[in-house]
């Protein structure tokens, strides 16, 4: 990362790492964060609210995977953060879990700008009645968009879909004049390009736990 940074010309405090557990034990996350890494993702809310509790208690939880309606109350309770809000129902269901909580998250919106059938997150165009509500919304704070770019075995194949969500977030934050500042995009195989291109959190599983099972 700070390799990447410093070839794009960039602070490399400015690019932080989410360590992807999914899959590894409460053990694997313990062995990490002893190296002193202190915010971990998961994909699924069922594996978390099994994992969490049996984790060090001072890590940061970011869900990074699908968020299903009927799991917001779960998730709202469990981490810090949600990559992947992906519609208007479900940000106001988490608005609405973290009033219930009595509790303030950071969210981010997921954008599918690749327009993948596979993939879940906005299409660009059914993005405007979104950050129209983010004004309403008093305790899901939203603070950027993420993506996932089609798999290639050619890193540089993802910078225009890492490129794309950048251009998207300029033009929505003076379209709609709105804060924006994070930017969550780029894993183990394209980081240096995400991070080249303007991440702000990167999502690391593989290079960090091993390849899963």
């Amino acid at each position: 990362m700070e390799a990447a940074c410093e070839k794009a010309g960039r602070d490399p405090a400015s690019v932080r790492l989410v360590a992807v557990s999914k899959t590894f034990g409460p053990d694997a996350v313990a062995a990490v964060a002893a190296a002193g890494i202190d915010v971990f993702g998961e994909n699924r809310v069922q594996e978390a609210a099994q994992k969490i509790p049996l984790a060090p208690g001072r890590l940061h939880w970011h869900l990074v995977g699908h968020l299903q309606s009927n799991k917001a109350k779960l998730a709202v309770r469990l981490f810090d953060t949600i990559h992947s809000i992906d519609s208007l129902k479900l940000l106001k269901l988490v608005d609405a879990q973290c009033a219930e909580a009595g509790r303030r998250m950071t969210v981010f919106l997921e954008v599918n700008v690749s327009g993948e059938p596979s993939k879940f997150g906005l299409a660009p165009e059914q993005a405007p009645p979104v950050l129209e509500a983010i004004a309403s919304c008093h305790h899901a704070e939203v603070q950027g968009l993420m993506t996932v770019p089609p798999f290639t075995p050619d890193p540089a194949d993802a910078a225009p879909h890492f490129r794309r969500l950048r251009e998207l977030r300029d033009h929505w934050q003076d379209a709609f004049q709105l804060a924006l500042p994070e930017l969550s995009m780029g894993m183990s195989h394209d980081l240096d390009v995400a991070i080249a291109e303007g991440a702000t959190w990167v999502r690391v599983g593989s290079a960090l736990f091993g390849e899963r099972e």
